[in-house]
């Protein structure tokens, strides 16, 4: 699951050099989503979902996939709060992140959501998904950028 695709990256690339796996592109954004069908037509395991992430983790989507990636969507803690619901338990999302980004942060939020750092090499924050996601998440749309959990 690539949460907040926009332009497909880095699901498309994942996807080409990744055949054997399936890929799903999550953007909220309806011309974002036209231009990323158009170019998940090329792929047989890309597929594009057009929806917010607290939506789709309240429905179909919530503890549904193996990995989140996120990247450039939002600050780390809220965009572990995106991720994180979507993640089954056992799973992983992985964040890209500046050299700034507050770890402590990141690794309250992960507690709220069942999960722990599991390692953060340079620019990224791996988080290990450890149980099923707490009932009262996600939060509506909107909460998390409002009232980050860190």
């Amino acid at each position: 699951m690539d949460v907040g695709s926009g332009g497909g990256s880095p699901g498309i690339p994942l996807a080409a050099v990744r055949p054997e796996l399936d890929f799903v592109l999550l953007e909220s954004n309806g011309r974002k989503c036209d231009f990323l069908r158009k170019v998940a037509a090329e792929f047989e395991n890309v597929s594009v979902v057009c929806e917010r992430a607290e939506e789709h983790a309240a429905g179909e989507g919530r503890d549904a996939y193996g990995t989140a990636i996120a990247r450039a969507l939002a600050a780390p803690p809220v965009a572990a709060e995106w991720c994180l619901p979507l993640v089954r338990p056992g799973g992983r999302a992985v964040l890209f992140v500046g050299p700034s980004a507050d770890l402590e942060a990141v690794s309250k939020a992960a507690g709220e959501l069942a999960a722990e750092i599991e390692e953060s090499p340079s620019g990224l924050v791996l988080l290990r998904k450890t149980g099923p996601t707490p009932e009262r998440f996600p939060r509506r749309p909107g909460v998390a950028k409002k009232r980050p959990l860190a």
